[in-house]
């Protein structure tokens, strides 16, 4: 059945639109404009004083549950761009997504490329992840990107990390090994995203020819000359402020749980858990690591002004860490605000930039045609982002999307 959306402001992904009727019919925007005839047998919604918006996309996330799927859903995420993961996991999320719409969609990494006993090995020796396979060299490359599109990937991670961050030193993989990887995924039509927390890891992936910073340097203030050579590389950037945020006294998913707008959604394990989070030193949630929410800010922000494309990411994972899948996106565009882009900016960042940057090329935006991810909410987030988080409405692939049902894990996996 066809919906037709009245007298609505559209934010179509990079502008304002004010005024506009948005018709939903098989899971397409079928048209928008002014006045549109009502089809027959149409459900008519009216948008006064309300604003449409594409689904937002999470554009770096760890994602290793239906449950965090769902999540991100309800607070208004329809597509998750995971950046690395457990083959097998990774593969069975993504084609539950692709049958159900109660979910996000999701894009997969799958293994990300690193040198023997380099980051995350030391997750694997502490028990938080599986053994995987690394990469010995650059003659080991074309092999590692043929193993991953066997496994399903969407895209290539590539870590860089030598360890600066936590203050252990760490293996990492050479410049020939990097580029021997970003040609083999290019020959395969893959786009590299590269875990780059330092100045020292985004000069390398930068000379290296890495498509997209999946982080923000933080270890230091980024000097002028870097900003200019990330920008003269043709980069994007994800900012992925919330983990950083979330290793400090007042992390914003604290406030996030207390939003009424937002709280009734929130997943009942994640809210309490958060007390126990409370007691741990901020420093100790992630690390200690050696990074500033507002040396990443600054950088992002700058790379911006330049014409770096920035996209909202969380890094959303879980465990002894507040960031998480969903909701906390809604503090990642808050933490972009308070940086210094507008709120429009930040929309931006949170649509038509990750879809233009992964080839999402059928949504992140509001126009005929494009799959009817969207998201309708009180006001007008252009003027306040936390008008964001009033969600009225979410559709998924055309489809109303019932935000108060719990789905158990147990029944995502085995639909």
């Amino acid at each position: 059945m066809a919906t037709l959306i009245r007298q609505v402001a559209v934010f179509d992904g990079t502008q304002h639109l004010p005024g506009q009727d948005v018709l939903i019919d098989g899971g397409l925007i079928a048209a928008t404009g002014p006045a549109l005839a009502v089809p027959p047998g149409a459900t008519v919604i009216d948008g006064t004083g309300k604003t449409l918006l594409p689904g937002l996309i999470d554009a770096h996330v760890h994602t290793t549950s239906a449950t965090q799927l769902r999540q991100s859903l309800v607070f208004g995420v329809t597509t998750e761009l995971d950046m690395g993961g457990e083959p097998e996991m990774s593969r069975r999320l993504r084609a539950l997504a692709r049958t159900r719409d109660d979910v996000a969609d999701l894009r997969i990494a799958t293994t990300g490329a690193t040198a023997p006993h380099g980051h995350p090995g030391q997750l694997v020796e502490i028990g938080l992840l599986k053994p995987f396979p690394t990469i010995e060299g650059p003659d080991d490359a074309a092999r590692f990107v043929a193993d991953r599109i066997a496994d399903g990937a969407d895209h290539l991670k590539i870590f860089i990390e030598d360890g600066t961050v936590a203050g252990k030193p760490m293996p990492t993989m050479s410049d020939e090994t990097v580029i021997a990887l970003v040609e083999a995924a290019h020959a395969h039509g893959l786009r590299t995203a590269a875990h780059t927390w330092t100045r020292g890891a985004v000069r390398q992936a930068i000379a290296c020819g890495v498509d997209i910073l999946a982080h923000p340097p933080s270890d230091g203030p980024s000097g002028q000359k870097l900003i200019e050579a990330v920008a003269a590389a043709g980069c994007t950037v994800v900012a992925t402020l919330p983990p950083l945020a979330g290793m400090s006294a007042s992390p914003p998913e604290f406030d996030l749980a207390q939003d009424p707008r937002l709280r009734p959604y929130a997943d009942p394990e994640w809210l309490a858990g958060l007390d126990r989070i409370r007691a741990i030193d901020p420093g100790s949630r992630m690390g200690p690591l050696g990074v500033r929410t507002s040396d990443a800010a600054d950088a992002s922000v700058r790379m911006f002004r330049l014409g770096v494309p920035l996209l909202a990411g969380t890094d959303g994972t879980g465990g002894d860490h507040p960031t998480t899948h969903g909701i906390s996106y809604h503090g990642e565009l808050g933490l972009l605000v308070a940086a210094g882009l507008t709120p429009a900016e930040a929309l931006t960042a949170a649509t038509a930039a990750p879809a233009d940057a992964f080839g999402l090329d059928d949504r992140g935006r509001v126009a005929v045609g494009l799959r009817a991810d969207l998201v309708l909410v009180n006001g007008n987030p252009l003027d306040d982002i936390t008008v964001l988080r009033d969600i009225t409405t979410i559709w998924r692939n055309g489809t109303t999307v019932d935000r108060s049902a719990g789905l158990p894990e147990q029944e995502l996996i085995h639909s």
